[in-house]
């Protein structure tokens, strides 16, 4: 598995901003958490959980991308599970995204919270299949996957943070005037 050893700086980067990017999140979902809103529960689950998940996704794929493989057989298993475990979440999200009532969903929201996870998830479960035959597309395939899930975090994390900061509730409006 040489082909992993020109890929580890990729990984050290990536997994290194995700896990830094967690740990951001719940820095700021602690200080937003002063601003309680009726219905951010499940508004949280749509929105905040997923950023959350994604780059869990990119830290648990660099750490398994570094480890000492000896085939890619092993670790194409492990990409077609968190590809079909990620296909099945992505469809949780898109239904939390329409039914929970604190936000309207615009293009940009079904894109970022549901349409590139979705499609980042499909990419690792065809590169378990495609690393059968030939082990760097799929090598490739992994890696956009990764950035698919680092960059929709910090797209969504980015997203949630300003929606907080600049809507307020109107009995918080009144308050400050």
């Amino acid at each position: 598995m040489s082909q992993l050893t020109d890929w580890s700086n990729f990984y050290v980067i990536v997994g290194s901003s995700a896990g830094a990017l967690i740990g951001l999140q719940f820095v700021v979902l602690t200080l937003i958490a002063q601003r309680p809103r009726l219905g951010v529960a499940e508004a949280g689950a749509a929105f905040s959980t997923p950023s959350v998940v994604h780059f869990a996704v990119v830290l648990l794929l660099s750490a398994v991308m570094s480890a000492p493989w000896h085939t890619v057989i092993a670790i194409g298993v492990v990409w077609g599970l968190v590809g079909a475990g990620g296909i099945f979440y992505s469809i949780v999200v898109a239904r939390r995204l329409k039914v929970q009532t604190v936000y309207q969903p615009v293009f940009e929201d079904w894109l970022f919270h549901a349409l590139l996870p979705l499609l980042a998830y499909a990419m690792l479960a065809v590169a378990a299949l495609v690393a059968l035959a030939r082990e760097r597309p799929a090598l490739f395939l992994v890696g956009a996957a990764t950035l698919v899930f680092l960059f929709v975090g910090i797209h969504n994390a980015w997203d949630a943070t300003t929606w907080h900061v600049f809507n307020k509730e109107k009995d918080e409006a009144e308050d400050d005037r």
